[in-house]
Order: C-alpha cells, then sequence, then structure tokens
C-alpha cells in the first residue's frame, strides 16, 4: 500500500488533464471548510444533558471540571475555544509537516488528511455520546485540527506546478472550496440534527458519524484523483515573459524550506497573512451581533435600540443578522476566485495593496455608515471587505512560489501559516475584548463598535509597510543545481527538465476525457451551487 500513495505513482501520463486537479482538491477543501461551520453545534450542544433545556452547572466549577462532568451542560465560551484549537493546530501542523508533504506527495497527504479530519468526528461523536468535553477537543480539535492542516496545503505545490501559467486562479479555486465548507456543512448538519433529534439526544453525535462518513468518500475521492506534473513541466508553447516576470517579482530559482524562513521576504509575507487574516476574522467573529446592535430595531423599521427590543422581535432581528453572516460567507468565496485570479494579471504585490488601502478606507467608513443608519451602504462595506480576506488566503501562495520557487512551496505555504494560528487568536480577542470594554465604560452598544473598527483599519496599515517592503530574495538564499537535484530525489521526481512521462509521452495537460472533467466538477459544483443558493435565500431577508 505504500508504494500505491507514493508521489512516483502519481506522475501524469499522456491523455491527463489538468483541470481534473482542481475539483480533486476542492473535494477536500469542501469537507474540511466545515470547520468555519462549526458555530451551528454550539447551541444544540449546551443542552446535550437536559435535551429541551440547558442544565447549568454550578458558578464554582473550574474549567477543567467542565471537560470531563457529565452533570451539567457545557456554555457557548467553552465550546468556542474549539475554534481556537482548529486554527492554532492547522498552522502548527502545516509546519511540522510542510516538508514531509512535499516529499510523501499529495495522494498520501490528501489520504492522511481524510483519516484525522474524518476519525476526529468520530472522536468527538464518542465525546457528545459521553458528554467529554475533552474527548470533543482532541477528536476534532487536534486530531482534526492535523487533518485541516494537511489538507489545506496538500494540493497547493500541486496546483501551482500545473498552472504555471494561471497560478492565483488555480490556487484561488482550490482554497475556494475552504471558505464553501460552511457553506454546504453547516445546512446540511442543522437538517441532519433535527433528523436525528430524539427525547434522549439533541442529535450532535448522529450527525458527526454521518458527516465523517460523507466527507470520508469525498475525501478519499479527491486524494486518489491527485496527479503532478514531471518535474519542469510547462503548458506547451508558454513562455512567460522576462519583463512580466522581473515586474511582478516572479523568480527562476528555488530557495529550500529550511532557507526561506530566515529570509526577510518570508517574515514580511508572514507579517502580510497575518494581518490582513486578523482584521477579517475579527470581523466574521462578530459579524451577528455587530449588525444587530448597530442598528437594532432598524433592521425591522422600528426606531427601537438592540436593548429596547421585545423577545419576538429580537427572533426578527437575528434572522436578518444570519442572513448577513451567511452574504459573508459567499462573498468570501467569491473574493477567493476573483482576487487570486486577478493577481495573475495585476501581480500579488499590487494585488495585496489594493487589500490593505482599500481595507483600510472601508473600516474607517463602517462607523460613519453605522451612525447614519444606511444599511446597504454598510453591508456593502463588509462584503468587499470579506472578499480581501478571502483573497488574501487565495492569493499567498502564488505570492510564495513567485517569491521562493515552486519546488517547495507547500512546505513554505505550511510554515507561513502559523501567521494564521496567531491571527485566528489575535483577530477575535482585539476585537471582543475592546468591545466588552467599551460597553463596560457606558458606551452605547451601537458606537461601541466604532474604535475596533479604526484599529482594524490600522492594522492594514502595518500590511501596507510590510507589502511594500517586499523585495526579490538575494541569490545566496537559491537551491544551487545540485543541491535543486538532491531535493527532487528525495522527493522521487525525475531529475533533469522535461515535459513527457516514464514513457516518452508528451505531456499537453489538455487531454483527452473531457466527459470526465466534467462528471469531477458537477461532483464538487452541485454541492457548492447548493451552498450559495441557501446562503442567497437567508441573505434575501436583508433586501425585504
Amino acid at each position: 500500500m505504500s508504494g500505491f500513495f507514493s508521489k512516483e505513482r502519481i506522475i501524469a501520463h499522456h491523455g491527463f488533464n489538468r483541470w481534473l486537479v482542481p475539483p480533486a482538491a476542492l473535494c477536500i477543501h469542501l469537507c474540511i471548510g466545515m470547520a468555519y461551520g462549526f458555530s451551528v453545534f454550539w447551541l444544540p450542544l449546551t443542552k446535550a444533558v437536559g435535551i429541551t433545556t440547558s442544565i447549568a452547572c454550578p458558578a464554582d466549577m473550574s474549567w477543567i471540571e467542565m471537560l470531563y462532568t457529565t452533570t451539567c451542560d457545557w456554555n457557548k465560551p467553552i465550546l468556542g475555544w474549539m475554534f481556537t484549537l482548529f486554527f492554532v493546530v492547522l498552522g502548527s501542523s502545516t509546519a511540522i509537516w510542510g516538508g514531509w508533504l512535499e516529499h510523501a506527495g499529495p495522494r498520501k497527504a490528501g489520504m492522511v488528511a481524510m483519516l484525522c479530519w474524518c476519525g476526529g468526528l468520530v472522536i468527538s461523536a464518542a465525546g457528545v455520546y459521553w458528554h467529554q468535553l475533552w474527548l470533543m477537543w482532541l477528536g476534532s480539535g487536534i486530531i482534526g485540527g492535523i487533518g485541516l492542516g494537511l489538507g489545506y496545503i496538500s494540493p497547493v505545490s500541486t496546483l501551482i506546478k500545473w498552472f504555471p501559467d494561471r497560478r492565483g486562479m488555480a490556487t484561488g479555486m482550490a482554497i475556494m472550496g475552504f471558505g464553501g465548507g460552511a457553506m454546504i456543512g453547516s445546512p446540511l448538519a442543522d437538517k441532519l440534527m433535527h433528523y436525528y433529534a430524539s427525547p434522549t439526544s439533541v442529535g450532535v453525535w448522529e450527525t458527526f458519524l454521518t458527516l465523517a462518513a460523507i466527507y470520508a468518500v469525498f475525501m478519499t475521492i479527491g486524494a486518489l484523483s491527485y496527479r503532478v506534473p514531471p518535474t519542469g513541466w510547462t503548458p506547451p508553447g508558454w513562455v512567460p515573459p522576462a519583463e512580466d516576470q522581473k515586474r511582478a517579482l516572479i523568480t527562476t530559482g528555488h530557495v529550500h524550506v529550511d532557507k526561506a524562513w530566515r529570509t526577510p521576504q518570508f517574515w514580511l509575507l508572514w507579517g502580510i497573512l497575518c494581518l490582513n487574516v486578523s482584521a477579517g476574522i475579527g470581523v466574521i467573529g462578530m459579524a451577528s451581533p455587530m449588525l444587530q446592535e448597530i442598528f437594532g430595531g432598524r433592521l425591522i423599521g422600528l426606531d427601537l435600540k438592540y436593548d429596547e427590543l421585545s423577545q419576538e422581535q429580537l427572533v426578527e432581528v437575528s434572522a436578518i443578522a444570519a442572513g448577513f453572516t451567511g452574504l459573508l460567507s459567499l462573498f468570501n468565496i467569491i473574493g477567493r476566485v476573483f482576487w487570486a485570479s486577478l493577481s495573475d494579471y495585476i501581480g500579488r504585490k499590487m494585488t495585496y495593496f489594493i487589500f490593505f488601502t482599500l481595507g483600510c478606507l472601508l473600516y474607517a467608513s463602517a462607523p460613519t455608515a453605522g451612525h447614519t443608519g444606511n444599511l446597504a451602504l454598510f453591508v456593502a462595506l463588509f462584503c468587499v471587505i470579506l472578499t480581501m480576506y478571502g483573497g488574501g488566503f487565495a492569493t499567498i501562495p502564488a505570492y510564495l512560489a513567485d517569491i521562493f520557487g515552486t519546488q517547495m512551496v507547500g512546505a513554505i505555504h505550511g510554515r507561513l501559516l502559523t501567521a494564521w494560528s496567531v491571527a485566528g487568536i489575535l483577530g477575535p480577542v482585539l476585537v471582543n475584548y475592546i468591545n466588552d470594554y467599551q460597553i463596560r465604560q457606558g458606551v452605547p452598544k451601537s458606537a461601541a463598535y466604532d474604535t475596533t473598527m479604526y484599529i482594524l483599519a490600522a492594522l492594514l496599515v502595518g500590511g501596507v509597510i510590510c507589502n511594500y517592503l517586499v523585495r526579490p530574495v538575494a541569490q545566496k538564499w537559491y537551491m544551487t543545481e545540485a543541491e535543486l537535484e538532491a531535493e527532487r530525489k528525495i522527493s522521487h521526481e525525475s531529475t533533469g527538465k522535461s515535459t513527457v512521462a516514464g514513457g516518452g509521452e508528451v505531456i499537453t495537460g489538455r487531454g483527452e476525457h473531457r466527459g470526465l472533467v466534467v462528471a469531477a466538477w458537477l461532483l464538487v459544483g452541485i454541492p457548492l451551487a447548493y451552498g450559495v443558493w441557501n446562503s442567497l435565500a437567508k441573505a434575501w431577508v436583508l433586501f425585504q
């Protein structure tokens, strides 16, 4: 079996179509992207013991006791730590095993990701069944987090090598799936929980097991569908113009992962990703309460503050806020494809310059839009902001390939994702604590987000500076021809540049199996279309 999963077994042959690789990546990313949608489980899990009503734990119970108590229900804050575990472990695992992934290949990494993510869901199901929170943290948080990391970066290097002419578009299409996973998984999980709910269960552990089975099928299909091009492969007839390469900071050399992190370029790109994600993830975490508390009764045509609304009115407002959250998720996905594809034409540096300068203006304008009561403008501002949040994730792999070369871009990307781990803590903590402090100081809830918006705008100014300072890597950091050849041997690649398979057949990347390509895209496109339709349906309440 080790031979079946080895990298040398998945080198493409004549007739392979490179457009089969993005849907293979989407099969994995649409599954692991459910990490963004885990909040759908929090409310049912607060009633896992009481079933119909939540049984509160004693006020003096420590959080350690809450990890294994079976007599009272968990609260939302302690459940919410799952998000922190997801992104901390994701960044840590990609940093640790990114180099292994480059040598092992995407098929083996994809299968390990499947076992970790789906196995983690099974362990979490046991944690819910026995009401042991530590099992949930271990299962989905730690083991599942490793699956998130390996699944996230498994296609990056392969896609960039298959699409040297469209690096941004290729990674954007794949990473789009991570943003879209929650759009599909959350409504599906909600339906499953209602189906499995009974007088003795809220339906969560059964839903975990069902999702694990579904995701195992899709992720296995994705992992087994990966193919890598022969060493040095380029699309027939494509020759990158030298002048465009110089303008766009695209190198023709390759930097080893063990040297990349020592360069100033690595840490500047680390700062770029961290600042962009910190600002965006802060908005995602507070989107629903922010809209409700700023606009209050104006969302339903009443001149009332949020605290003045009745319980029935709060339900109406909450539904509108859910539509806002769904709309943000949709624009997060759109941005991953749009901005990454645009970066192929205007360059990565210019793309991030737009992210930071436009984002800074939009964050700074948000308080004014809120105070004037212009709901349409307020929603539009944050929809654009979320496109740039998603675009930042999708564009960074291509930026890394431009700066450090393609040989070890997957491993370098893995180490850079530690910035995501930091941002996953910095953004929400910064936003939540500042907002809480403002309210405790007597600032009205409708104005308590103003300072936060200005601070997020300031973070993006730091991003502008980091992006401006990015320059080509000094020649001393590049691998020599001998080092590059040795690395390719370790990675089970043929040495020397080639556009042919082992049998001497020319690899065009266009292939002849058009029907298979259509089927592969339908496999991922139909669930994605369902997620988009569902999000638009929920968002429609904003325009009624």
